[in-house]
Order: C-alpha cells, then sequence, then structure tokens
C-alpha cells in the first residue's frame, strides 16, 4: 500500500491545500473556454476515427474528468486526440467496436502498469526524430482521409491504402461537390482568420456555427440539398450510455496486444509531452507515474460507456493555461460543461457539414504536422534524419505501430553505434606521462618506466558489446618481433563493463594465457570492480592481479618479467 502512495500522488490533493475563491474563478472561467474548444473538436475525432460522434464527446466528459481528478499534472486537459485517430480506425476496420474496445481495456491497463513501474522517466526519452516523425506522418495521413469530405467527392468507398487513397482521389476528381468544397475550404478560412479578431473563442467553433447556419440557409432557400451533414451519416443520440464491460477471451486479447501497445505507448508520449510543455509555461512540475495511471484509469473507464482512446492533448491543455487554469478543477469544469451541451445541445450537431468538420481536421493536421521541427532536424546528425524519414514514411505506407516498432529500433541501434565510437582502445609505448594522470599521484613529477617485455592499452569509455571488440581490432594491428610477457590494461576510465566486455576480457585471458602473456588490471573502478566479482573474473585472472592504479600494475608486472 505504502509503494501505491509513493507512485500514486494525483496534484488535486496538493491543490485543494490553498484552493480560494478567486482560484476557483479563474479555473472556472478557463474550463468553460476549454469545453467549448473541445465540442468541435471532440465531434470530429469521433468521426474520423470510424465512431459515432457522441462518443468522441463522451469520451472528452469521462477521460476528461477522471485525468483531471487523478492525474499528476495541475493543468492537463484530457480526451480524445488526432493521434489515434489512424490507430482507432484501422482497429475498427479489421477487430470491429468490440475489438477497440478491449484494446482500449488493455492500453488502460497497460498504462496503469508503466506508472506503477515508475516507467515514466523513461517513456519521456524517447528519440526526439521518432517523435517528429510519427506525428508529421499522422498528419499527412490525417489529412489524406479528410479529402473526400472536404470536397465532396463521390465516392462509395475510400481504399485503406495512402497511395491507393491519393490514386482515387484523382480518378474521382470530375465528381466534386462545389457547395461542399465552398464549405470545406471556407471553414478553413474561418479557422485561421478569427484569433485575428477573436482570441477567446476558438475559431474551429465559430467556423462550425458559420458553416452550419449558411448550409441551412442554402437548403432553405436555394435548394441545395447536396451538401452532407452528421444527421446524413449518423443517427444522433444524447443520451448516457449505461456502463457495459465486453466479453473478453484469450484469442481476442492476444490479437490485439500489439494495436493495445500501441495506443499505450501514444497515450504515454502524448500525455507525458503535453504536461512537460505546461510544466515549462507555468513553472510547475508535473508527477509523470501519477500521470501515466491517471492516463490508464481513463481507459479503463472511456469505452465501458462507449468512448475511444483518450490522452492528454497539448492544444487543449494550452488554452486551458492561456485563459487562467492553474489546477485540476478548471479539467473538472471542462468536462461537465461537455456533459451539459452533451444533454441539451446535441441533436443540433446532426446539422454540422461534414465538409466543415474536415476543415476542421485540416487545420489539426497541419498543427501537428510539425513542418517547422522536421525543418530544424535537417541539420542534425545524418543518424537522426534517417530515423525521422523512416518514422514518417512507415507511418504513412503501413501503421503507426510499424513505424514505432521499427523508429525505435534503428534509434536503439544508432544509439548502440555512437556509444561505441565514444570508446577507445590507444596503446601506450615507452613512459607513462604524470601530468596526464588523476587517478595516482608521482613524486617529484617524475615519469614511469614502462619495462621491457611490458604492454599497456588503455581503454577510454564504456566497455560493453557496442566496444567489446574495439581491444582485439587494436592489438591484431600491432605486429611484435618480441612477444611481451605482461598486458596491462587500464580501465581508470571505465565507468562501466557488461557481460560481452567481461566475456571478451575473459578470452583475452585465456588467449595469452595459452601464449604465455600475464593480463594485468589497472585503476579498476570500484563498480566494475563489484562487476567483475559477480562474475568471478578474478579466477581468470587472478586476484593479485588486479591493482588499485598503475604504479603498483607497472611493479607487479615488473615481478613477473623478472621471475
Amino acid at each position: 500500500m505504502q509503494f501505491i502512495k509513493d507512485v500514486f500522488r494525483p496534484k488535486i490533493v496538493h491543490t485543494l491545500k490553498h484552493y480560494n475563491n478567486k482560484k476557483f474563478m479563474s479555473d472556472l472561467m478557463a474550463g468553460v473556454i476549454v469545453g467549448i474548444v473541445a465540442l468541435p473538436l471532440a465531434i470530429a475525432f469521433g468521426i474520423a476515427s470510424g465512431v459515432s460522434p457522441e462518443k468522441g464527446i463522451i469520451t472528452a466528459i469521462v477521460a476528461g474528468f477522471i485525468i483531471s481528478v487523478f492525474g499528476g499534472s495541475k493543468v492537463q486537459i484530457g480526451g480524445p486526440t488526432g493521434a489515434f485517430i489512424i490507430i482507432i480506425y484501422g482497429i475498427i476496420q479489421e477487430h470491429g467496436m468490440m475489438g477497440l474496445t478491449i484494446a482500449t481495456l488493455m492500453a488502460g491497463a497497460f498504462l496503469i502498469m508503466f506508472g506503477l513501474l515508475k516507467l515514466g522517466t523513461i517513456i519521456k526519452y524517447i528519440p526526439y526524430p521518432i517523435i517528429v516523425g510519427f506525428t508529421s506522418g499522422i498528419a499527412v495521413t490525417i489529412f489524406t482521409t479528410q479529402i473526400k469530405d472536404l470536397l465532396g467527392l463521390q465516392m462509395e468507398s475510400v481504399p485503406s491504402d495512402f497511395t491507393q487513397k491519393w490514386i482515387a482521389y484523382f480518378q474521382c476528381i470530375g465528381t466534386i461537390d462545389m457547395w461542399s468544397a465552398v464549405i470545406g475550404i471556407a471553414s478553413v478560412v474561418v479557422i485561421v482568420v478569427t484569433p485575428m479578431f477573436v482570441k477567446k473563442i476558438p475559431g474551429s467553433l465559430v467556423a462550425i456555427v458559420v458553416m452550419t447556419v449558411a448550409a441551412l440557409l442554402l437548403k432553405q432557400f436555394a435548394g441545395v440539398d447536396t451538401i452532407e451533414t452528421i444527421g446524413d451519416r449518423f443517427s444522433i443520440s444524447n443520451s448516457i450510455p449505461e456502463a457495459a464491460m465486453p466479453v473478453l477471451t484469450w484469442e481476442g486479447i492476444k490479437e490485439l496486444v500489439s494495436p493495445a501497445l500501441t495506443i499505450a505507448m501514444l497515450g504515454a508520449i502524448e500525455s507525458l509531452l503535453s504536461a512537460a510543455v505546461a510544466d515549462g509555461v507555468i513553472g510547475d512540475h508535473h508527477n509523470s507515474n501519477t500521470e501515466l495511471i491517471a492516463q490508464g484509469i481513463a481507459n479503463l473507464a472511456s469505452p465501458i460507456f462507449g468512448g475511444i482512446p483518450a490522452t492528454g492533448a497539448i492544444a487543449r491543455t494550452m488554452t486551458n493555461i492561456n485563459n487562467g487554469g492553474r489546477s485540476p478543477i478548471a479539467g473538472i469544469v471542462h468536462a461537465v460543461v461537455l456533459l451539459i451541451i452533451f444533454l441539451f445541445l446535441m441533436p443540433l450537431a446532426q446539422y454540422i457539414p461534414m465538409a466543415c468538420l474536415a476543415g476542421v481536421l485540416v487545420i489539426v493536421s497541419y498543427g501537428m504536422s510539425g513542418w517547422r521541427s522536421v525543418m530544424h532536424l535537417m541539420n542534425n546528425p545524418k543518424s537522426d534524419v534517417v530515423v525521422l524519414w523512416v518514422t514518417f514514411f512507415l507511418t504513412i505506407i503501413f501503421d503507426l505501430t510499424v513505424a514505432i516498432e521499427i523508429g525505435l529500433i534503428i534509434a536503439c541501434l544508432l544509439f548502440m553505434k555512437r556509444m561505441a565510437e565514444t570508446s577507445e582502445v590507444q596503446v601506450i609505448k615507452d613512459e607513462i606521462d604524470a601530468d596526464e594522470e588523476s587517478d595516482f599521484q608521482l613524486e617529484n613529477n617524475e615519469h614511469l618506466i614502462i619495462p621491457e617485455g611490458v604492454e599497456v592499452y588503455e581503454i577510454n569509455g564504456p566497455f560493453f558489446f557496442g566496444a567489446g571488440n574495439k581491444f582485439e581490432e587494436v592489438m591484431a594491428t600491432l605486429h611484435h618481433q618480441h612477444r611481451p610477457k605482461v598486458r596491462i590494461i587500464r580501465m581508470r576510465k571505465v565507468p562501466f563493463v557488461d557481460s560481452t566486455g567481461i566475456h571478451n576480457l575473459t578470452n583475452l585471458c585465456e588467449m595469452s594465457k595459452k601464449e604465455g602473456i600475464q593480463i594485468v588490471l589497472s585503476g579498476v573502478t570500484e563498480k566494475v570492480q563489484s562487476q567483475l566479482e559477480k562474475a568471478h573474473f578474478e579466477r581468470v585472472v587472478g586476484k593479485d592481479n588486479i591493482c588499485p592504479h598503475i604504479n603498483i600494475a607497472l611493479k607487479k608486472a615488473e615481478e613477473i618479467v623478472c621471475h
């Protein structure tokens, strides 16, 4: 129980200790504004994900409330986000709504496990090029999925493959509905220009109100009935669904492990990224493990009420901060505002044009594209650029699961390569300069002479599997007229050694023994010494041949040579 208390510390508990009416009024105003901002996004994300619009709002209500109550950030606003659209749509196409429900429940369990295992700080260290790559890829994919509705193309079905989508769009280019295209493009323009005149009201809400009224007027007075609305595609309900648990089977769970892990990883990354951005603005520090547990609880609750996966939303979180929100109360108010709108105004959503929602998502995809970050990364090392573009193209051509998995593998391989490059093995000839020594002090700055029949090698950097073969490579390049009797290996600059490094050292000792050469280790740090003892390395080299610093190692070598 104490362990859970140490990991799970919701911010609301600390915040309410010093709460007052002034803070409440500020949070109330911010919550109302964020609730209004979240409405069109929740509807748009729900429809784009392949579910009915009310499921997007239910997700924002249930998950938004839970994330604010149990979360590790003061200002995080949770709900459905654009990043989930592609993965949700894919799961529904392959496994149906029941499959999505089970995958979301599993993702919630994974997120809670991440938090309890204190993986919050580790997840934040996922390489930046991978995050930019798959975020930009998602943005392009979202934009691609909206072309049909944005232009009102007359298509029976849209292919799931990225390339096939664009081929199908070009084949149907002659079927563009002029009025739908006008509504869609006008929505984009309204969203872009609204902030120039009004800061408090979101452009997406203005676009939805204006374009819905415009579509109704065109239908009523001009007889235009080709503009498709939400009501033409979905039946709208404002009744709160009853909680229901899906039937779980072992076969179904096995099939959905991979997409569930993708949802969990994506939710963890996005929520912690959002919380970190918020910290920088308000000068606070979120609890990453508590945040993951809250995200997990939210994703357990959301599907039970018919919702979809949720996470922390950067845009809504920033809207909350910019309008004065400074505690989880603002997030709770945002959920209550959405609940009131859902109960009393939801039937009006049937008149919203699909082209207008497509326009909203086009702007969302532009914001997600992060093209400035992409351009900035192009000036980074080539390895970062490779990871960026591989992740990007895998996201749009295959799917997010493949992109994250392969992107992480490539990033890990490149990291290992870089780490290996930091480790050096050098040969010291004739004498050792006192000016370069730090592990011991020589009297009168004297130089240590390397005796005849002794070779000294120095390993600089971690001696792990990425650098384990370097020592052998250096030795292979040396051609000796006389075989040495002793090889001293200086390890004062080796911070750690792994099993591969120990294996290589063991092989070196055994090969040297066959050649009549004794290995002596010098300057072994406490940490490395402990690792060698656990591996029983002293049985191979001899305990007396592991020396604390070079002058003792040289004396030991001289004794062996003279013996």
